[in-house]
């Protein structure tokens, strides 16, 4: 059985891993191989969401799957590279997964309260993306705000995981 310590920092190395992944296939990487290089940070944060809906499924099971959810739709919208018009909908669907787990992270007793306002604020960010206009406007303090929120989470459950003494 893998303590919720080890999963915590698991998931912060994942993420920190897709990131990674997501940024050096857009500078190296060109034509159709961009493609299938940009499938794996969708696969790497999808196993991300797995983890820590197991993490965060003690505060609210209902909530930790909602959250998830959300992030495993913005996922296949990414992998699948669908758009509405101009808005890009992985990312508004991010963006509720953040606000949703910025909830979760700020009523949970594992994890600094901060965080929880951080990732939500790192949602609210990435919400912006509903609307182009707005969007174009807020970029790149919308782009920062939104690596800033989920950056601190995951860098906090890479370094220091959860304190799993307070889990509920």
């Amino acid at each position: 059985m893998t303590s919720p310590r080890t999963k915590a920092r698991l998931a912060g190395a994942l993420y920190v891993l897709s990131v990674l992944t997501a940024v050096l296939a857009e500078i190296f990487v060109r034509g159709h191989i961009l493609y299938i290089a940009g499938l794996v940070p969708v696969l790497l944060f999808g196993t991300v969401t797995i983890l820590l809906y197991g993490i965060f499924k003690p505060v609210s099971r209902n909530l930790a799957l909602l959250a998830a959810t959300f992030n495993l739709i913005g996922l296949a919208f990414e992998a699948l590279e669908w758009h509405l018009g101009h808005i890009n909908i992985a990312l508004v669907f991010h963006g509720l997964y953040c606000l949703v787990t910025g909830y979760i992270v700020f009523r949970s007793t594992f994890l600094p309260r901060a965080l929880g306002i951080l990732m939500a604020l790192a949602g609210l960010a990435w919400l912006t993306n509903i609307s182009p206009p707005l969007v174009h406007q807020l970029n790149p303090w919308n782009v920062a705000a939104g690596f800033l929120g989920e950056g601190c989470l995951m860098l906090w459950l890479l370094a220091l995981g959860v304190r799993p003494e307070t889990l509920v």
